[in-house]
């Protein structure tokens, strides 16, 4: 019996050492994983494509990757600062449910949301003729954080099956084609936003865009959120000429920061770009100043992530270095 107890008491042993290790201090090893994704959503966008969205997961790692699911198949991988994608090559007349699980940047997944189903329509055989342009656009601020969207309906020779909500450039939302009305959220305060919208029908023909609708969301952002801190610059000399060194911790967001804007003396001096593997840690970079001595420059940086809202985050601390001198 003793032998039997002194085994017991050396598996509950390991057994919390192993959930200490999974579950530990989010600033130690281990640290808990995501949660669920909330909020999630999915609607037929067209007879072979569902769109689905769901609400960002706060974590202390960050969110790294959110999964989609089909049934029990991953079919989509898209980056932690995204909260929608299209699911395509889908069947047309077909029930499908899906789930979504966020990954943070140590490869911890989360649980699943709740599933959330769709119908795609029926196809429409031989079908080139897009939807009429949707009516004027219409909008208001809801609060510091969303607005409120309003069009009238488009017209199509078979039918419109969703509307297509574009924020500048870029498809943020979608709704179903009898909806004539939606609610944008995850903005930010006083800033000027430009939307419009497309209808598509059941064979992905999209419409013209509509006219954009200009809403400005009420009170203040300092941008501190938003901005890269512990930003350095220096100078050096190389080659008969002198360098701008530049230093900077990205900013703290549900997704990568993958460009940036370099102001100096006030005005914008380069563009980054990361097209591969944008930094998570320390970024650095250096341009070329010119060869005389004893100039004095100031130097702000400020980010443009792939943020909710697409727009500039706030401008880092501002620096100010001297050629021939350390700064």
């Amino acid at each position: 019996m003793r032998r039997v107890l002194v085994l017991v008491s050396a598996l509950c042993a390991m057994l919390a050492l192993l959930s200490s290790c999974a579950w530990g201090d989010p600033d130690g090893n281990g640290g808990r994983p995501p949660g669920a994704p909330t909020g999630v959503t999915a609607e037929a966008g067209s007879a072979t494509s569902v769109h689905v969205m769901w609400n960002a997961v706060v974590t202390d790692r960050g969110v790294h990757v959110y999964e989609v699911y089909r049934g029990t198949t991953k079919v989509k991988e898209v980056p932690g600062s995204a909260h929608m994608v299209d699911v395509t090559m889908l069947k047309p007349s077909t029930p499908y449910a899906f789930t979504v699980r966020a990954r943070d940047k140590d490869g911890r997944l989360g649980p699943p949301s709740r599933q959330v189903r769709a119908t795609t329509p029926a196809a429409v055989a031989a079908d080139r003729t897009a939807p009429t342009r949707p009516g004027k656009v219409t909008g208001r601020a809801v609060g510091s954080r969303a607005v409120q969207l309003s069009w009238s309906k488009a017209t199509d020779d078979r039918d419109v099956v969703s509307y297509d909500i574009h924020q500048g450039g870029t498809k943020i939302h979608s709704v179903g084609g009898n909806q004539t009305a939606t609610v944008v959220t995850g903005l930010r305060p006083g800033t000027r936003y430009s939307f419009t919208v497309r209808a598509r029908d059941a064979a992905d023909n999209v419409s013209p865009a509509t006219p954009a609708v200009r809403i400005t969301t009420p009170g203040t952002d300092d941008g501190r959120g938003t901005a890269p801190t512990d930003f350095r610059a220096t100078t050096r000399l190389a080659d008969g000429a002198y360098h701008l060194d530049l230093s900077w911790v990205p900013p703290r967001t549900d997704g990568v920061v993958t460009e940036y804007e370099v102001r100096l003396d006030g005005r914008t001096a380069t563009s980054l770009v990361y097209g591969g593997a944008a930094p998570r840690g320390r970024a650095t970079y250096s341009f070329y100043l010119g060869p005389e001595a004893e100039v004095e420059h100031r130097v702000r940086i400020r980010i443009r992530g792939r943020l909710p809202d697409g727009t500039w985050g706030g401008f880092s601390a501002e620096r100010t270095v001297t050629t021939g001198a350390q700064g």
